[in-house]
């Protein structure tokens, strides 16, 4: 499949930024409808600031992890929060991912809504009404649904709340480090939970482990915390506490997933444990944080290693120059309503005339020093040649916060043509 050829989008029922000058996109299009309106990104038709999406780097970055996960013989659930684009986890699932993971209740009926029938909700399940949401969706023969627990009262809760309706609920035990965030921290705190298992025995069916390793940053303490996990699974399927064959163990943000990988898959569980990691900004990377882990993938891991090429950065914002008030600074239409900001501003990467043909790389020593709600500023030499009206392509660090600013983003091929619109459900 070379295009993102896919059901009719949804209707697009808020203003879209998506314009050609003869009003807004306002009714559901397919890609070939897409494709004929003859948008493109050089002639101006988009309204700017725009998130744009380029086709060819989220087919490349899609199927370089999909070789990655079978290379290890484990099973890939990105984690859906990233984009909440229900397109793209259709173009996930097609590809092979085992289901979708999501942080809320509300995000599971997005995805559900939108055709996920699997999803590993790394998160405590808690409150009533996001414990509704899931109970209606369970009477849904078709849709898996796994949640984390780690204390005595959550399982109480859910379990008071199930068994009232004769429901399943299918939960993994959370593992946690101290000064982390959630997950059971220690013996005391397991056998609290196990007990509380116990009592919901009917209702709450414990069906494997999950962890995060992300809290923590150094290599020796991710691997120690991950052999951990390996181990509890070990005790607990020994003292048959689990009610789900194969036992599920599930870990793995986006920057160590190789280590995940690497220490799941040696522990020789074989088909007595499906083992499911969870990244989520493989898919659209970015030239921050991701960036730098990437990297050190590509250094350490024997197998990214070989596969040569790693993940592409495929969203950028664009935005117009709109005032050059002062000699070594520009002023760019785009601001912190537009892209994240929390790990590093964004990186001027092209420069595209609208009189010329195609965009050329942004110098190098162009570089953003500041930005406000709809403003960004950005240095340049003196000498440079930039004009109001100019545009400006530029890279991200972390795909997560910046997708969230966004309803609508076209996706654009290598000749800057819009051949598609993704639809974000936040």
């Amino acid at each position: 499949m070379n295009t993102l050829d896919f059901a009719h989008i949804a209707s697009l029922s808020v203003i879209s930024p998506v314009n050609k000058g003869l009003g807004f996109l306002e009714q559901a299009l397919d890609p070939g409808e897409i494709k004929s309106l003859g948008w493109s990104l050089l002639k101006e038709d988009l309204s700017l600031p725009c998130a744009v999406l380029y086709e060819d780097k989220l087919l490349h970055n899609l199927n370089w992890m999909q070789q990655f996960i079978d290379a290890y013989g484990v099973q890939l659930a990105p984690h859906g929060k990233t984009t909440m684009a229900p397109r793209l986890f259709q173009m996930q699932l097609q590809r092979g991912a085992w289901g979708i993971t999501l942080a809320t209740a509300h995000q599971t009926l997005v995805a559900y809504k939108h055709g996920v029938r699997r999803v590993l909700m790394a998160n405590q399940l808690v409150g009533k009404e996001n414990m509704a949401i899931i109970e209606r969706l369970l009477h849904d023969p078709g849709f898996t649904y796994f949640c984390l627990v780690d204390s005595a009262d959550q399982i109480d809760q859910l379990g008071s709340f199930y068994s009232a309706r004769g429901q399943k609920l299918h939960v993994l035990l959370e593992l946690g480090v101290r000064g982390g965030r959630a997950g059971v921290r220690d013996e005391e705190q397991l056998q609290s939970v196990l007990l509380a298992l116990s009592r919901w025995n009917g209702s709450i069916a414990l069906s494997g482990v999950e962890m995060y390793e992300g809290v923590l940053e150094e290599e020796n303490s991710i691997r120690a915390f991950l052999q951990r996990a390996v181990e509890v699974v070990r005790r607990l399927a020994g003292e048959n506490r689990f009610q789900r064959a194969p036992i599920l163990l599930s870990g793995a943000g986006s920057a160590w997933y190789d280590v995940v990988a690497e220490v799941f898959s040696a522990a020789g569980f074989g088909d007595a444990v499906e083992i499911v990691l969870r990244p989520g900004c493989y898919l659209t990377h970015d030239v921050g944080a991701y960036r730098a882990a990437q990297a050190k993938i590509l250094e350490r891991n024997p197998i990214a290693h070989q596969m040569r090429s790693g993940l592409l950065p495929a969203l950028q914002i664009w935005a117009y120059v709109q005032s050059l008030p002062e000699p070594g600074k520009a002023i760019v239409g785009m601001g912190k309503r537009d892209a994240a900001f929390d790990s590093g501003l964004p990186t001027p990467a092209l420069h595209f005339r609208p009189t010329e043909q195609s965009p050329q790389a942004a110098p190098a020593h162009w570089m953003l020093t500041k930005m406000m709600d709809q403003h960004a500023y950005m240095e340049i030499g003196v000498k440079d040649n930039l004009r109001v009206g100019d545009m400006i392509g530029f890279d991200i660090s972390h795909p997560c916060l910046t997708f969230d600013k966004w309803r609508v983003l076209p996706v654009l091929n290598s000749h800057f043509q819009v051949i598609d619109v993704i639809e974000t459900f936040f």
